[in-house]
C-alpha cells in the first residue's frame, strides 16, 4: 500500500486550495502533500467556501497558507489544467492523492486514469468487464459520479454502451465541451439571434 492510498489519518493533515479558471468555469482544486486530491466544478465562491468546510472537517484542519509543498502540487495542477485546456496536453502527470475514495470506487477510478487515454471513450459495462465485475456496470456509475478528481481523472471518457453520452455530475453541458475538446464530440455549434 502507497502512502497516496493509505486511509486518511485520524489527526490533521496539511492541505492547501485555489480555484482556475477553465472554460468550462472555475475549477477549485486541494492538494496534500501526497498529491492532486480533489477537483471540484462550479468553484464559483459559495461553491469554493462549501468544498472547502467540508475538506476542513474531513482532513481535520484549515488549508495551509503559502508557501507549503501543497502549494507548489496546486500550481503544477493549475498549469497542466490550462495546457489541458488549451490542447496542448493530452495527459496529466500530476501525483494524485487517492483518500478521498476507496474500494471498487477507487478500483474503477485506477482503471479509468490508466486506461482510458485522451480522445477515446469507454462504456460503464467494458470498465465493469475490464475489473472482473460483469454485473457492476451499475456500481462504475456510481464510482464515476463519486470521482473526486474529474478532468484529471477523466469520468467525462465514460459513456452508454447504446452509444448515449451517459450522466455527469457537473452536468451534460460541461461533459459535452470536454468531450468536444478531446475531438470525441462535434464542438457545440452556438448561434446568435441579433435584432435588426
Amino acid at each position: 500500500m502507497t502512502a497516496s492510498e493509505r486511509p486518511l489519518p485520524s489527526g490533521p493533515q496539511q492541505w492547501a486550495w485555489t480555484t482556475t479558471a477553465t472554460p468550462i468555469g472555475p475549477l477549485g482544486l486541494a492538494a496534500t502533500p501526497s498529491g492532486l486530491l480533489t477537483v471540484v466544478f462550479h468553484a464559483d465562491a459559495g461553491t469554493a467556501d462549501r468544498a472547502v468546510e467540508r475538506l476542513t472537517r474531513r482532513l481535520a484542519a484549515a488549508p495551509a497558507a503559502p508557501p507549503s509543498p501543497c502549494h507548489d502540487l496546486l500550481a503544477e495542477a493549475a498549469d497542466q489544467l490550462t495546457a489541458y485546456f488549451a490542447g496542448r496536453l493530452r495527459a496529466f502527470s500530476l501525483p494524485l492523492d487517492w483518500s478521498l475514495t476507496s474500494g471498487f470506487n477507487r478500483r474503477v477510478l485506477r482503471e479509468l486514469a490508466a486506461g482510458v487515454p485522451y480522445g477515446t471513450v469507454v462504456a460503464y459495462q467494458t470498465l465493469a468487464d475490464r475489473l472482473g465485475e460483469p454485473s457492476a456496470a451499475r456500481a462504475v456509475g456510481t464510482a464515476m459520479g463519486s470521482n473526486p478528481l474529474p478532468v484529471v481523472v477523466p469520468c467525462h471518457r465514460v459513456v452508454e454502451s447504446d452509444g448515449g453520452i451517459g450522466g455527469f455530475g457537473p452536468g451534460l453541458e460541461s461533459k459535452r465541451a470536454l468531450l468536444a475538446l478531446e475531438g470525441v464530440l462535434p464542438a457545440p455549434v452556438l448561434t446568435r439571434v441579433t435584432g435588426s
